[in-house]
């Protein structure tokens, strides 16, 4: 799956690309050479990190399914024993 971004996100991910090249790195880099290297990163580590957020999602909506029972547990047949109950009270 490419990860593909939309023209503004781009252009702001490229401005990042540069700013962190300005104050971090004794060269600057240009503007074509950091959409290169962002489309780079983009798909060699993009999908590496997608695939974790991914299992991160997996694994925190499996735990809150497994909850889920406890949530919206009602119980079974309760007419009954609410009747008996409040008969039971009235004695």
């Amino acid at each position: 799956m490419t990860i593909e971004l939309d023209k503004d996100a781009r252009q702001e991910a490229i401005a990042s690309v540069e700013r962190y090249f300005r104050e971090n790195m004794e060269e600057r880099i240009e503007n074509v050479a950091a959409g290169g290297l962002l489309k780079f990163f983009l798909e060699e580590v993009g999908p590496l990190i997608c695939n974790r957020a991914v299992a991160d999602v997996q694994k925190r909506m499996q735990a809150r399914v497994s909850e889920l029972d406890i949530e919206v547990h009602e119980d079974e047949f309760p007419y009954w024993r609410k009747l008996d109950r409040k008969q039971h009270d009235r004695k």
